[in-house]
């Protein structure tokens, strides 16, 4: 089968794209940023579900038999729309769908949606009814949080407070009934089969339910740490982290703790799977039974403890920038025009060195702390410490001798520099592959397998 999936760099997008494609399907993954197909034999098109039109969108269906959306948004930000991604998004493929002659549709949508909880939930269930509208052969399916071997949002969150030592139990906090990622993954292949029932909503969610602070825990155990100390976070702090996850997603960063993810764990992620196993004989994988079969290893327990090192180290290496430049505006002016004259540079020529490296100071700041152009930032901040070291070396070398160390202390900064330059590599998988990359077919010389082949069962 030819088979399109939305959102396919995604958390669950990435899983099906890959999985479909090792067992012989031939998949064309959308996506806003493409990454690298690497060893998954994906054919990766860059398209925006939130700005694309039913027309934008029927090419990409020629020869498609069925149509996976996994594309979805936490909550508003720059750049992106949760309706537009949800229902305007939506509304255009199912449109598409029914103008290609695409019968088969598979929608990943979210447990609760009905209670319309926030921006979030209320822009899915939009969707959800646009989808039920039509005249396709639609699976709705609403998993509660999805847990996996790797980790992305939710998940990511969690493990990154598991790594605490002392961690703060979040107040307000539902229930969640956490599903296995493979779980779904089955799900999706099962509804993909011709003689799969449609018209259908599932409720997808493991068997039991946890709290907030017991998921954690038990990633906690996962990762072999002993139990943390715990003390219950003060509802007007957790109320200003959430704030705080608005503000640092306004800057273009995907902070997985917002007010919309508030406003959903207010109410928990529980249902019922009865339906979802009568119908695929898919038995619910027990969370803590299946990470007890994939023991964590070095890497799970590094990104954990890096998980909420990350935004501490880029806040601090922004906020450090700016501070300097700042700082050489005013209380440092004339500490700076002092080395200038030691160096044997005279006004006006100091005067204007240092209006420029403090300019380019804040500059490089702003330019960090601001997703989309923190890579050129710290680019910058790299070649302007080098800068710095050089020129002092030449105008005041005494500085390397100093008891504070004012040109020893470049070198940690520039460590540092490299550390969060690759922390922005890592987060930079969603590349732009080359033309020609896109237009080679997944799967070259391969015979798709059929669906109906394939196991239903899962965990």
């Amino acid at each position: 089968m030819r088979i399109l999936v939305t959102g396919a760099s995604g958390f669950i997008g990435s899983a099906v794209s890959t999985h479909l494609a090792a067992n012989g399907h031939e998949v064309v993954g959308i996506s806003r940023r493409p990454p690298n197909p690497g060893l998954a034999r994906v054919r990766y098109v860059a398209s925006d579900l939130a700005r694309a039109s039913s027309s934008d969108l029927i090419p990409r269906l020629e020869g498609v038999d069925a149509v996976v959306n996994c594309a979805g948004i936490l909550q508003d930000a720059p750049g992106e729309s949760t309706r537009g991604v949800h229902h305007r998004g939506v509304a255009a493929l199912v449109e598409a769908c029914e103008t290609a002659g695409v019968r088969r549709l598979i929608h990943l949508s979210a447990i609760g949606v009905d209670r319309e909880a926030s921006p979030f939930s209320a822009t899915k269930r939009a969707g959800d009814a646009r989808i039920m509208a039509s005249s396709l052969d639609w699976v709705i399916l609403r998993p509660s949080v999805v847990i996996g071997r790797s980790a992305y949002g939710a998940s990511a969150i969690m493990r990154g407070l598991a790594a605490l030592s002392v961690q703060p139990d979040m107040p307000e906090t539902g229930r969640l009934q956490l599903v296995w990622l493979d779980d779904l993954v089955q799900t999706i292949v099962f509804f993909l089969r011709h003689e799969a029932p449609a018209r259908q909503i599932v409720d997808v969610v493991g068997p039991r339910d946890w709290s907030v602070s017991d998921a954690i825990r038990l990633l906690r155990r996962w990762m072999r740490w002993p139990q943390p100390w715990t003390f219950m976070l003060p509802r007007f702090f957790s109320t200003l982290l959430y704030r705080l996850g608005d503000v640092i997603a306004a800057l273009g960063w995907r902070s997985p703790v917002r007010t919309s993810v508030r406003q959903e764990l207010l109410h928990g992620a529980t249902g019922s799977g009865r339906q979802w196993s009568q119908l695929t004989g898919i038995v619910p994988t027990d969370i803590e039974a299946a990470l007890a079969r994939e023991p964590a290893s070095v890497q799970e327990r590094w990104f954990a403890r890096l998980f909420v090192l990350k935004p501490l180290v880029f806040g601090l290496f922004g906020l450090f920038w700016i501070a300097t430049g700042v700082i050489s505006f005013g209380p440092g002016w004339e500490t700076g025009m002092s080395l200038m004259r030691e160096g044997g540079v005279g006004d006006p020529i100091a005067s204007l060195a240092i209006i420029a490296g403090a300019s380019a100071d804040i500059l490089i700041g702003i330019g960090i702390l601001y997703r989309p152009t923190s890579r050129y930032g710290l680019y910058a901040a790299l070649l302007i410490s080098l800068a710095y070291a050089i020129i002092g070396s030449l105008l005041v070398p005494r500085l390397w001798s100093e008891p504070l160390g004012p040109l020893l202390k470049i070198w940690p900064i520039i460590v540092l520099n490299l550390s969060r330059w690759q922390f922005a590599r890592t987060d930079k998988t969603h590349k732009q592959p080359a033309i020609g990359k896109c237009k080679r077919r997944a799967g070259r010389g391969h015979q798709p397998a059929r669906l109906e082949d394939e196991p239903a069962e899962g965990g």
